[in-house]
């Protein structure tokens, strides 16, 4: 393997080098014969191999076997400094063209064992169920079709309509009257027509209407809006597949994406649990009847309907390609408008005896 050195700068300080990669963070290093310093500086001259190192060093003066010089790249590679240098592009012109920006961008999470283009074909070679084309869907759907997700079911069964225009960027006032899921896979077609797109037009009315979409999906992501419950059918649709479920919508002023982990984390059948009864009568009991009962008006703008949609790829993205753990697993996030959208976490409770974990594959 040839290994490269990211951006980075040092100095000797002493007996300590100083680090900058990342500048919101500096290394010390114990270095007091210099040794790592050389290695940085040979490494900063291009790609070279642990083989090649050894002799650069030593011909510095520097008594550096191969095998310490291993143990020296893997140091570095353990503080994210350094990465595959073969690995950094995927090796077509038009693929590293198009995704220039995400390999520059998944190269803060690369080493010398996972690659930046290890994390694009991730992506390439997933499959994505995205419920709902509107508000945060047609977002989403932006999101994951720029991150180069290879394959996209999108589900809805809504038409365009006007006031749709604010805050859903998919769609044209030419398509006033068109199924939205027919537009927006064509949007996906017109965007990268590498990306397999089917559309599916569709009423959800129980985790049975999604049984039939679930085969070779790895991630469940978007929201049903028209039931109080339909988050709970998407919630059992995706554990009886055993697929992670990352969902988001809004309420009058906040912001909330959530996410459900098969076998591992708490599920929404569980938070329900948690629930105060809605025939129990204390304010409690009231106001959960009030709350389900109560419509609220669409007030999703453009800028939030991006947020929840860029929110939500975010997480789908962590479950797609690993750069880091789902930060939303049984946990509802929450960005109020009030607060400057400052995140909070809210964990579902775990309900050991959750009939809907209990279907989860493991």
């Amino acid at each position: 393997m040839r290994v490269i050195l990211k951006e980075c700068a040092w100095e000797a300080l002493g007996d300590d080098l100083i680090v900058v990669h990342d500048p919101r963070e500096a290394f010390t290093l114990a270095d007091p014969g210099g040794r790592i310093a050389a290695l940085l500086d040979e490494l900063s001259r291009g790609p070279a191999t642990a083989e090649e190192l050894s002799a650069a060093l030593t011909a510095r003066g520097f008594a550096a076997m191969v095998g310490d010089v291993r143990d020296g790249l893997d140091g570095l590679d353990s503080l994210g400094l350094v990465e595959n240098a073969d690995e950094r592009w995927l090796g077509e012109p038009d693929a590293d063209e198009r995704h220039f920006s995400n390999l520059t961008f998944f190269g803060s999470f690369a080493g010398l064992h996972t690659s930046r283009a290890e994390f694009v074909r991730r992506l390439r070679d997933s499959h994505v169920l995205v419920l709902g084309a509107g508000g945060g869907g047609s977002s989403l759907v932006q999101c994951l079709a720029g991150l180069g997700v290879g394959a996209l079911t999108l589900v809805d069964r809504d038409d365009i309509a006007p006031r749709n225009f604010a805050r859903q960027f998919l769609y044209r006032n030419v398509d006033i009257g068109r199924s939205k899921v027919d537009r927006a896979a064509e949007w996906v077609r017109e965007y990268d027509p590498g990306i397999e797109v089917r559309a599916v037009d569709r009423w959800i009315s129980g985790p049975e209407d999604l049984k039939d979409l679930t085969e070779d999906v790895h991630v469940m992501a978007g929201g049903l809006d028209g039931a109080p419950d339909a988050n709970l059918w998407v919630n059992e649709a995706a554990l009886r597949a055993g697929i992670p479920l990352v969902a988001g919508g809004m309420t009058r002023t906040q912001l909330i994406y959530f996410s459900v982990d098969p076998g591992k984390s708490a599920c929404l059948r569980c938070d329900e649990s948690d629930l105060p009864d809605p025939d129990e009568r204390s304010s409690a009991g009231a106001a959960h009847r009030l709350t389900r009962g109560l419509q609220l008006a669409n007030g999703l703008t453009g800028p939030m309907a991006m947020q929840v949609g860029s929110l939500v790829a975010y997480e789908v993205m962590r479950y797609l390609t690993g750069i880091e753990p789902p930060r939303a697993a049984g946990s509802r996030v929450i960005l109020d408008l009030r607060n400057g959208l400052i995140p909070t976490w809210e964990p579902f409770p775990r309900d050991p005896d959750c009939p809907v974990c209990a279907l989860a594959r493991r």
